[in-house]
């Protein structure tokens, strides 16, 4: 099975409504997990030791990329955060938007002693690497579609993201 092939299916599974699949042949066997219907304990149950009081288990959760909101927001401040969040959305409509065409996990240079492919501020041309996708330990590199100025980069190295997630804001006039 090529990579490209490969690819398909993974954007066809992410894209369906099903949580794994399996294809096994006569030389290779592929798994692809989702996570979707997948339900975790966010509630840790006590453990509790005869004679002491209870111990309950550390609850590791991922951490939270929103704010929580501030008992003390006034209704100007909710319209100036729209004003501000629409204008940033409008300001990112301009820029062409380099997505991720698998899931998987992004990193930013080759290894990690090296130099990332790209920074803010960097121009580059049609086919230069950008990144690079980690997939069922295969290393896809991500190249520009487009020539111009990255804007911004919107994935933190190391991270998992989603098939079609948005990665770079690249300016095209330059």
């Amino acid at each position: 099975m090529k990579l490209n092939e490969i690819q398909e299916l993974i954007k066809f599974v992410s894209k369906s409504n099903v949580s794994e699949v399996e294809l096994e042949t006569k030389d290779f066997k592929i798994v692809i997990k989702t996570g979707k219907n997948l339900t975790t304990s966010a509630i840790p149950q006590p453990v509790v030791v005869p004679n002491t009081t209870p111990v309950i288990p550390a609850v590791v959760s991922a951490p939270v990329t929103t704010p929580a909101p501030t008992a003390d927001t006034s209704s100007s401040s909710k319209v100036n955060e729209t004003k501000t969040e629409t204008k940033s959305e409008s300001e990112d409509k301009k820029y062409h938007v380099v997505k991720s065409p698998m899931i998987g996990t992004f990193y930013r240079s080759s290894a990690p002693d090296k130099p990332p492919f790209v920074n803010i501020g960097d121009v580059v041309e049609v086919g230069q690497p950008l990144c690079i996708i980690e997939a069922m330990k295969l290393f896809n590199e991500i190249e520009s579609d487009v020539k111009g100025k990255i804007v911004k980069i919107l994935v933190e190295n190391a991270t998992p993201v989603e098939y079609d997630q948005p990665l770079f804001l690249i300016d095209t006039n330059i």
